[in-house]
C-alpha cells in the first residue's frame, strides 16, 4: 500500500505528468457541468413521467453512455454515441472498400484522414439521431410544438456532440489519453453516491434478509471485478520465430519473440451491439400492440462477427511471411492462417460465454429471472424459490435501482485498467516506480 500512495505522490511530481492529469480533470468537469444544462423547450415534468415507461428500451441503452444526459435531454444528451457509432461503421467499412484500407496501412496520415472522416460520419448521424429525438419529444408533450422546436433541438443537440467529441479528442492527445473511454466512465462513475446510498437506507431498515442480500450483492460484485481484471489481462502468447537473413553487410534476424493474442480481444463493444440490438425490438413495441412475452426475446453476443473484423489472420499470417516470421512447427502461409484461426476460435468462445456471464450476473441481481417461464419447469421452480427463505429475490431482483448493470462494469474496469497502465507507464519512463514496485506492471486491455 505504501508502494501505491507513493506511486500516487509521484504522479504529481513530474510536472508534464502533472499538467496531463489536470488537464483532463478539468475537462472532465466541463463534460459534467454540462449535463445539467437542458435543451431549451423541454418540459422536465413530462419528461420524467415519460422517462419511467422508457428507461428499458433503446433510451435506456443510449442514456447509459451518455452518462444519464439523455435522461434530461440536456445539451450533450447523445453523447459520444454517434463518435462511436460512426467510428465502428468506419472500421467495418475497411473491409469493404480497399480506399478505407490503404489509408489505414499508411501509417498517422491514413489514420489522420480516417478521423477526419468519422468527424463527418458523426455530424450526418447527430443530424438523423436528432430529428428522431425532437420527433419522439413532441409525439410525448414533452417538447414544443412547431419545426422551430426540432430545428432548435438538432442544432442544440448536433453542437454538442462535436463540443464532447472535441473534449475526447483532446483528452486523447493533451491529457492521459483515452479520451472517449474516460467521457463515459465519467458518466457512468457519477451514479455510484446515489447508488450507494441506496443500499445503505436498505441496510438502516434492519431487515435480517435485507442485510444479508446487501453483503452478497457486494462479495458478488467485488468478486464479479476481480474476475474481470483477470480475464482482461489473459493472453495466449504464441511463439514466434524470425529467420536470419542478410542486410547488405549484416545478418540479422534469428531472435525469439512471442505474439500475445487476448482472451476477451473485442472488449466491450459486443456487448454494447448485443444491449443495442436487444433494446430494438422492446422500443418498437413501446408504440404497437403486441403480445409483451414477446419482449423477451433473447439474442447471442456478436462477439465472433467483431473479432473476425479486428483480427484478420489471413493478414496477420502474410505479415508473418514477408517480415520472415513463423510458428514454430507450422508452414507460413494458410497452415499458419489456419493455426491462428483455431487459436482464435478457441480464445473467442471462452471470451463469449465470459461477456455474457459477467453481464447476467448483475442484471439477475438486479432484475431478477422470471424462472415462471422455464418451459415445463417453471411453475415448480417459481413456487420452490418464493416459498424459500433467501431465493424469493430470484423472479424479480433485490429491488435496487443501481447503476452498475455488466456493460457498465466491464466499461469501468476496463477504463480504469487502461488508465493506470498508462500513467504507470509514464511513471516507468521517468524512472519512477509504478503502483505496484519494480517488476510488476499492470497490463490494460491493449498492454
Amino acid at each position: 500500500m505504501d508502494k501505491f500512495f507513493a506511486a500516487v505522490r509521484n504522479m504529481f511530481t513530474v510536472p508534464d505528468l502533472r499538467k496531463r492529469i489536470l488537464f483532463t480533470l478539468g475537462l472532465l468537469a466541463v463534460y459534467r457541468l454540462g449535463a445539467h444544462i437542458t435543451a431549451p423547450g423541454i418540459d422536465r415534468d413530462q419528461l420524467a413521467r415519460v422517462w419511467q415507461e422508457v428507461g428499458s428500451t433503446l433510451l435506456g441503452v443510449l442514456d447509459l453512455f451518455s452518462g444519464g444526459n439523455f435522461q434530461t435531454i440536456s445539451v450533450f444528451a447523445l453523447g459520444v454515441t454517434p463518435y462511436i457509432t460512426a467510428t465502428i461503421i468506419t472500421q467495418l467499412m475497411t473491409t469493404v472498400f480497399p480506399q478505407l484500407k490503404r489509408l489505414q496501412e499508411e501509417g498517422e496520415a491514413g489514420r489522420q484522414k480516417l478521423n477526419q472522416y468519422n468527424r463527418y460520419l458523426t455530424v450526418v448521424l447527430c443530424m438523423f439521431q436528432t430529428f428522431i429525438v425532437a420527433r419522439w419529444l413532441q409525439a410525448n408533450a414533452v417538447g414544443a410544438e412547431g419545426a422551430g422546436f426540432i430545428v432548435t433541438t438538432m442544432i442544440t443537440l448536433t453542437t454538442g456532440t462535436i463540443f464532447v467529441m472535441w473534449l475526447g479528442e483532446q483528452i486523447t492527445e493533451r491529457g492521459i489519453g483515452n479520451g472517449v473511454s474516460l467521457l463515459i466512465f465519467a458518466g457512468i462513475i457519477i451514479g455510484l453516491p446515489s447508488g450507494v446510498m441506496q443500499v445503505l437506507e436498505k441496510v438502516r431498515g434492519g431487515e435480517t434478509f435485507a442485510v444479508i442480500g446487501v453483503i452478497a450483492m457486494v462479495a458478488i460484485l467485488v468478486g464479479l471485478i476481480a474476475f474481470v481484471v483477470f480475464v482482461e489481462s489473459a493472453r495466449r502468447k504464441v511463439p514466434i520465430s524470425y529467420a536470419k537473413r542478410h542486410v547488405g553487410r549484416q545478418l540479422v534476424g534469428g531472435q525469439q519473440t512471442h505474439m500475445p493474442i487476448k482472451l476477451n480481444m473485442g472488449g466491450v463493444i459486443p456487448v454494447i451491439f448485443a444491449s443495442s440490438v436487444l433494446a430494438i425490438p422492446q422500443t418498437v413495441l413501446q408504440f404497437i400492440p403486441f403480445d409483451p412475452n414477446v419482449q423477451d426475446w433473447r439474442l447471442g453476443t456478436h462477439t465472433f462477427f467483431y473479432i473476425t473484423i479486428i483480427f484478420n489472420v489471413e493478414e496477420v499470417s502474410d505479415n508473418l511471411r514477408k517480415h520472415g516470421g513463423f510458428i514454430p512447427g507450422i508452414r507460413p502461409g494458410r497452415n499458419t492462417a489456419e493455426f491462428l484461426n483455431t487459436i482464435l476460435t478457441r480464445l473467442t468462445t471462452v471470451g463469449a460465454l465470459y461477456l455474457a456471464l459477467v453481464a447476467f450476473i448483475p442484471q439477475l441481481m438486479l432484475s431478477g429471472f422470471n424462472v415462471g417461464r422455464l418451459p415445463f419447469v417453471g411453475g415448480r421452480v417459481e413456487e420452490f424459490v418464493t416459498s424459500t427463505p433467501g431465493l424469493g429475490w430470484i423472479p424479480h431482483g433485490m429491488g435496487y435501482q443501481f447503476y452498475f448493470g455488466g456493460t457498465s462494469l466491464l466499461i469501468l474496469v476496463g477504463v480504469a485498467m487502461d488508465t493506470v497502465a498508462q500513467i504507470e507507464s509514464q511513471l516507468v519512463m521517468r524512472n519512477y516506480e509504478g503502483f505496484f514496485g519494480p517488476g510488476s506492471r499492470l497490463r490494460g486491455r491493449r498492454g
